[in-house]
């Protein structure tokens, strides 16, 4: 069998070998993982330009997660990439690499260079070097000459609401000086689509990728004083998700990266109707084939190849005739030692005819050249000698063992008193009264195996005897035993735990106990004068070892004993108890495979710790509607503010006061936004924002046409009508105010306004409070 590496990419059937469930499950459903959002190349729309003329505006929608753009007279935006800008020098040409966009996942190198342009988490611009790289890349790819030195096309850009006034200072700067633009105007995404969708009065919730908006507004005007700000989007979201699956797979193989999360929370999550509830069934055994969704990351399995048979038998042959080589060899090595053996024998019995022959002081010589004691030990090591010879012959002949009958040991010495032996004699004594305790200690083990052996089968004839005449009786005492054994396995388990825990009372005892084998006098006050040791006397005081090792009753021998025990108890039941099956045994029920933990983290199936496929694989069940619930309850997340309900009904129930405004904003609740994509967000929403209202209160919660595209779109038709150019600060107004002018009149306007035209500027300063908005939420009133 030969083992290789293969790179596998698709989903592979895992299970083989795994117990399965009774009822056979088709395959599951499998979510490769998402390569990097490479485009690959894409020919530049350049006719845009040539269709355009001087007034016609470059719309940019300057979203934190996509920024897409286009002219004003297109109906969709010709771009939409991210923010992107991946820099490094390429070693080989020695020059500059820029890769903007979808670009910048071309390869690793261009991934680990990503740079981008917002501030991680918001909308605000932090990176303005990366933001001129992409306004860069956007004007080339709408056909304005790069040559040329700057553009001649009005420039319409949204913004992030309540937008730094540094942050829109740079960019007046960036647009004028860098690029020269003739007019910029400046807007918000959410109001835009609001306009887009024919909106005049209601309730505009704005959930995109860095934060959640609620605006209200009244006859085309947002009421700037009463917007509220949730500081959780698609990008919280994402990043949720990815430290939840982090922590539920701290050692996941694979490499999880943001846009695979950020595609997870697209395609898998969705809004619960019914949060506590369904949270608390998800994991129910009943249809989570359904809902646990698996992700198959790439991996490297070892598959085996199989020989054919033709191979598997020369093998065979192979090993048969290593066998009957190593077989022979064996035989010549038992016939040569046998050889030596009779040798050995021969020889000792011509040392035993010479000592009887010859006087004391040569016998004691020769029994010291063979490092012998005496002649006892000489017809010891003959006797053992004709023992393994005669063994050794049967086993090559292939006859039956038929040892001799052993002798009874015979110790003359012990009878004949001291003062008659010499000092050989003595010492020759000595051991033989050590073999007589070796032969009677043989003996009473031997007696007490036959009698426990005895004590055994007596036992189970009883039992088998109560078995068969009160089956009912017996059962409940095999019920009873069983639970006895529960009961010292939980207390074995609950001391083990208490031994860590240097608080409890097992801990304690251990302490004292070893503070009492330190002491002199262990177990009572040191008194003057000095005791006797007599530690070890008593058998039961080696005890205490095993206490201050692991506790009392819990060592290695009993723990064996305790499962063997339970075993042959919940066999015997198994066998003679109708109602106890497979299922109520301790294994069974202490199975991890059939636990909640199993089901979060592999899902209904058995798992395979030794498939490379299944370690590759990441399971979304409850994260589908615990990452998207965020939006409602943010403290799931640990965010210490209101869920978008309880905003909504602060703005409408205490801050709107008029009734009549109240009614207005109700009959329009307008979603928006990429975050309210979910499915079931627009159902849940209204449900929730009805239990918070007055009974029967008319409302209509009505979503986007394209949440993710009606901004552009809004922009692009404000652009392309004539107070478009009223609302655009021009390349005089800039030259002649400064970059800060902007900061000055948006602040009047609440951040919001896009008509920057100055009627009066003595108006402006001297503190007019309102400005007329409906050049972007309903059309031009003034």
């Amino acid at each position: 069998m030969t083992i290789e590496s293969v790179r596998v990419f698709d989903a592979v059937s895992s299970h083989n070998g795994m117990s399965q469930r009774i009822n056979p499950k088709p395959p599951s459903q499998v979510w490769q993982a998402p390569d990097p959002p490479f485009k690959g190349y894409r020919a530049p729309p350049k006719d845009g330009y040539a269709k355009s003329s001087p007034t016609t505006a470059i719309v940019i929608d300057n979203g934190s997660s996509l920024l897409r753009a286009g002219w004003s007279f297109d109906k969709t935006p010709r771009l939409s990439f991210p923010a992107n800008v991946a820099r490094y020098r390429d070693r080989k040409l020695n020059r500059a690499c820029v890769f903007v966009g979808w670009d910048s996942y071309a390869d690793a190198t261009t991934r680990g260079q990503i740079r981008n342009a917002f501030e991680a988490g918001t909308g605000v611009v932090a990176n303005w070097d990366i933001m001129e790289g992409v306004l860069d890349y956007t004007f080339v790819q709408l056909g304005l000459d790069a040559s040329e030195q700057g553009i001649d096309r009005p420039v319409v850009l949204t913004e992030a609401i309540a937008n730094l006034a540094y942050s829109r200072r740079m960019m007046n700067e960036l647009l004028f000086e860098c690029y020269q633009a003739p007019s910029v105007a400046y807007g918000i995404d959410a109001l835009f689509s609001f306009r887009h969708n024919k909106g005049r009065s209601g309730m505009v919730v704005s959930s995109s990728h860095s934060s959640t908006h609620l605006i209200p507004v009244l006859n085309s005007r947002p009421l700037m004083s009463n917007v509220s700000r949730l500081n959780w989007g698609g990008y919280h979201g994402a990043d949720y998700l990815l430290k939840l699956i982090k922590l539920k797979y701290p050692t996941f193989p694979g490499k999880l990266t943001e846009t695979q999360v950020e595609h997870y929370v697209r395609e898998h999550c969705y809004i619960s109707q019914s949060f506590s509830n369904e949270m608390g069934q998800f994991l129910d055994w009943t249809g989570l084939e359904d809902r646990d969704h698996l992700i198959q990351y790439p991996f490297t399995e070892h598959v085996a190849i199989e020989k054919s048979e033709e191979e598997l038998a020369k093998i065979a042959e192979r090993k048969k005739e290593s066998g009957r080589r190593l077989q022979e060899q064996a035989a010549k090595m038992r016939l040569e030692k046998l050889v030596r053996k009779e040798q050995e024998l021969e020889y000792f019995k011509d040392l035993q005819s010479k000592i009887a022959n010859t006087n004391k002081k040569e016998a004691k010589r020769l029994l010291d050249s063979e490092d012998m004691k005496d002649e006892t030990q000489l017809e010891r090591a003959i006797k053992d000698l004709e023992t393994k010879i005669r063994k050794a012959r049967n086993k090559d002949v292939g006859g039956p063992e038929n040892p001799e009958e052993t002798e009874e040991p015979d110790f003359p010495l012990l009878e004949i008193p001291d003062d008659q032996l010499d000092e050989a004699g003595l010492k020759q004594k000595r051991h033989q009264r050590l073999m007589k305790s070796s032969v009677e200690a043989r003996a009473r083990a031997k007696i007490e195996k036959e009698a426990e052996k005895n004590r055994i089968a007596e036992e189970e004839r009883l039992d088998r005897e109560h078995r068969e005449n009160d089956l009912e009786s017996w059962i409940a005492q095999r019920r009873s035993a069983r639970a006895d054994y529960l009961a010292r396995i939980k207390d074995r388990d609950r001391l083990k735990a208490d031994m860590g825990n240097r608080k409890s009372m097992a801990s304690q005892m251990r302490m004292k106990t070893l503070a009492n084998l330190a002491s002199d006098t262990p177990g009572r006050k040191r008194r003057r004068g000095g005791d006797d040791d007599d530690f070890g006397a008593n058998d039961d005081d080696w005890g205490v070892y095993r206490t201050v090792q692991t506790g009392e009753q819990s060592d290695d021998e009993e723990e064996e004993d305790l499962g063997a025990g339970l075993k042959t108890i919940e066999a015997q039941l198994l066998e003679y108890d109708p109602h106890f099956t497979e299922a109520n045994t301790l294994e069974a029920q202490s199975d991890w495979t059939k636990s909640l933990m199993h089901a979060f983290l592999r899902g209904p199936r058995p798992f395979d710790p030794e498939s490379q496929g299944e370690a590759h694989q990441v399971h979304l069940n409850v994260e589908r509607i615990r990452v998207p619930e965020v939006v409602f309850q943010p403290a799931i997340a640990g965010l210490d503010q209101a869920g978008l309900v309880e905003i909504a009904a602060d703005i409408l129930n205490q801050r709107i006061r008029d009734d009549g405004d109240r009614r207005s904003m109700l009959r329009d609740i307008f979603l928006t936004g990429g975050n309210t994509l979910f499915r079931g967000f627009d159902e849940r929403f209204e449900r929730d924002l009805r239990q918070v209202l007055p009974l029967d209160t008319p409302m209509t919660v009505r979503k986007a046409q394209n949440a993710l595209l009606d901004a552009w779109r809004g922009a692009a038709e404000w652009a392309g009508e004539d107070g478009a150019k009223a609302g655009a600060i021009t390349r005089e107004d800039y030259d002649e105010k400064g970059s800060e002018y902007l900061k000055v009149f948006t602040a009047r306007v609440s951040h919001l306004c896009l008509e920057s035209r100055l009627n009066n500027v003595v108006e402006m300063l001297t503190g007019r409070q309102e400005h007329n908005l409906g050049n972007h939420v309903g059309g031009n009133t003034s």
